[in-house]
């Protein structure tokens, strides 16, 4: 039987190199998993919060209906008209919201109850 020498099939550290790409593996994974399940922090949108009529920014009340429906109703006769509204409740209830610069339009638009021209 021919003899061709010795094959060499590594260093003296390759026997290290499978459990430590493994380890590395392990811990990344890890990492992720603590990350992705984290408690405190999630990417579904919270419901919202609830204010004062003086907590919504910008937006001016200008109708305070005593419905949900009744709100619903006063927002689209103001979109009807062209002016851009939001009904919120509140915790001082239902709450019908426009732009500052809207605000005497919508309140001319709802005392007439037609669009102002």
């Amino acid at each position: 039987m021919p003899h061709h020498g010795d094959v060499p099939l590594g260093n003296s550290y390759s026997y290290a190199v499978g459990p430590i790409m493994a380890l590395a593996f392990l811990g990344i994974l890890i990492l992720l998993l603590r990350w992705a399940f984290r408690r405190g922090v999630s990417v579904v949108a919270a419901p919202p919060r609830r204010g004062r009529d003086g907590e919504y920014g910008l937006l001016v009340p200008v109708a305070s209906p005593s419905t949900y429906v009744e709100g619903e109703m006063v927002r689209r006769t103001l979109e009807d008209s062209g002016i851009r509204a939001t009904l919120a409740q509140t915790l001082d209830g239902p709450r019908v919201m426009v732009w500052p610069t809207d605000e005497q339009r919508a309140r001319e638009a709802l005392r007439t109850g037609r669009p102002p021209e």
